[in-house]
């Protein structure tokens, strides 16, 4: 099994990338590298990634910012089938190990009161290659403390489905404004919203469904079956921040709250919660938490026994029914905590550490705990500037 269940999550990283990390006026030149690793418990999917990013002024007004990212990927994944009777473990398969390689680009130009950035970027792998693009501006009104944010940004994957000899295709779009207000020197709140459009093969062709078919009287056996969703998904994304000093304790407090839904039928709430706290003059302290929840997509079965779906064999039907077993579109909550120490180890040279928890619980009392992970997050990095 290859390792596509991840290859929908690394587009929307990508576009992520480019959409939303929109310029932020000046920059300093710097060069910074990262190590993270992923891991699941119960020998679930294990994640190394290795980044670098470079940003160096072009003169007094244009910056550039170039990424790079090395992922290496393995271990086992839920397939969709339901566990065997009798236990309350999901089916699980084996990924090939597989390599990503990633970068992106982003050029900007600062104008009297608009600042302006282009970026586009390419993420590859064996079965998957997504290409993104995005334009971003910064305008300041009100003696800079109002910033008006507008953003555009687009993907085009392409993705190799071992049933079909052509390359799938997949497009997405999306649209970005917000608005960020400095309410006083210690308080600034930001309010975003998105929309956005795919189109295209939406499925994940390694997901299985399974349902109990009568294949003579008298006589049923347990058949699995590709999942099969909609070509085409909307989403629509409100966000909602607060950044408040408090310069008596030394600290100060990161609040959002993001609300998401899509055509789906999925609707989530985020809530991010994060506390910086100076430790001396050369060390911050950032413990955070962030609480998700979801509701399920319209389509989402533990499995198709009880329905009258009939499901075929072949590539997802563009005119229906849908069905998918992909726990990540089950009703669930996760919970991320951890803490980060960020030490100014020099004037031009910084390093981080990080250590969360991840855990993901089922909701909707159907689909066993089994299927949902628990991943221990572990980063490394320094920044040296100049």
């Amino acid at each position: 099994m290859q390792s596509t269940s991840l290859k929908s999550c690394h587009s929307l990283l990508l576009a992520g990338l480019l959409a939303w990390l929109a310029p932020r006026g000046r920059a300093e030149n710097s060069f910074s590298y990262k190590y993270e690793s992923y891991r699941e418990m119960g020998g679930r999917i294990a994640v190394q990634t290795r980044g670098a990013v470079l940003e160096q002024d072009l003169g007094t007004e244009m910056h550039l910012k170039l990424e790079g990212v090395l992922d290496a990927i393995t271990g086992a994944t839920p397939t969709g089938v339901p566990a065997a009777a009798g236990s309350n473990q999901v089916d699980l398969a084996d990924l090939h190990p597989e390599r990503r390689k990633a970068w992106n680009a982003d050029l900007s130009r600062q104008f009297s009161r608009v600042n302006v950035a282009f970026g586009f970027g390419n993420s590859r792998e064996s079965d998957y290659v997504s290409n993104g693009w995005s334009v971003n501006t910064l305008t300041d009104f009100n003696q800079k403390n109002t910033t008006l944010l507008a953003g555009l940004a687009g993907t085009d994957d392409k993705i190799k489905v071992f049933y079909q000899r052509v390359r799938a295709r997949k497009h997405t779009h999306d649209v970005i404004v917000g608005l960020t207000q400095l309410l006083d020197p210690q308080t600034s709140v930001t309010a975003n919203f998105t929309w956005g459009r795919a189109e295209g093969y939406l499925a994940d062709p390694y997901r299985l469904v399974q349902k109990t078919v009568e294949l003579f009287p008298g006589v049923s056996l347990p058949l699995t079956f590709g999942e099969t969703r909609p070509d085409h998904r909307e989403k629509w994304i409100g966000l909602l921040g607060i950044n408040h000093a408090v310069p008596g304790m030394h600290g100060a407090l990161d609040a959002t709250y993001r609300y998401y839904h899509d055509t789906f039928g999925t609707a989530a709430h985020t809530l991010d919660l994060a506390w910086f706290q100076h430790a001396g003059e050369k060390l911050i302290l950032r413990p955070g938490v962030r609480f998700y929840t979801q509701s399920a997509a319209s389509f989402y079965y533990y499995n198709l026994d009880n329905t009258t779906i009939t499901p075929v064999s072949g590539p997802p039907r563009v005119l229906g029914p849908y069905y998918s077993s992909d726990y990540r579109l089950s009703d669930f909550q996760a919970f991320n905590y951890g803490l980060k120490a960020i030490w100014k180890a020099t004037e031009h040279l910084d390093v981080d550490v990080a250590v969360e928890q991840y855990d993901m619980r089922g909701t909707d009392r159907v689909t066993p705990q089994s299927a949902y992970p628990r991943a221990r997050v572990i980063t490394v990095g320094g920044k040296f500037s100049w």
